[in-house]
């Protein structure tokens, strides 16, 4: 089964409901429903998103969205390991960036489902926007 480390802006489109980006997102976490793909978020993402949805929503409101949420996900521990490589490694100019790609290597994602094609370059792992994932599985 393919694990997909998903970038915490594909989890915002989803939840944030955010056009046009939100279809594609949907079809993403819905064959995650089905177990057909595992998908993994950094820790890092939850605190992230719980940040963005509260300018719109009430933190009751929220903590329930990412609590249904968490049901369709593996969270993966954001640890010291991937901090210390994230630090060093400056390839990555967004610092976030280095700890979700790191996050990705250490759960041996197969991919990284992302918005943020260009400042994910420097990935060893395939990098995919959730439309073009979804396109090369309807192959």
């Amino acid at each position: 089964m393919n694990r997909l480390l998903v970038d915490t802006n594909v989890v915002l489109d989803l939840l944030s409901g955010r056009k046009p980006f939100y279809d594609d997102a949907s079809k993403l976490f819905s064959l995650a429903n089905k177990d057909k793909i595992l998908l993994l978020v950094s820790s890092l993402t939850f605190a992230n998103v719980h940040y963005v949805m509260r300018r719109s929503h009430s933190n009751t409101s929220t903590r329930k969205l990412l609590r249904n949420f968490k049901i369709l996900v593996d969270v993966c521990v954001l640890n010291d390991r991937i901090t210390e490589l994230a630090l060093n490694d400056e390839l990555w100019g967004d610092f976030e960036n280095g700890l979700q790609y790191y996050t990705a290597l250490e759960n041996d994602a197969t991919v990284i489902i992302t918005r943020d094609l260009k400042d994910f370059k420097s990935s060893k792992i395939p990098i995919m926007t959730a439309q073009t994932y979804i396109n090369e599985l309807l192959k």
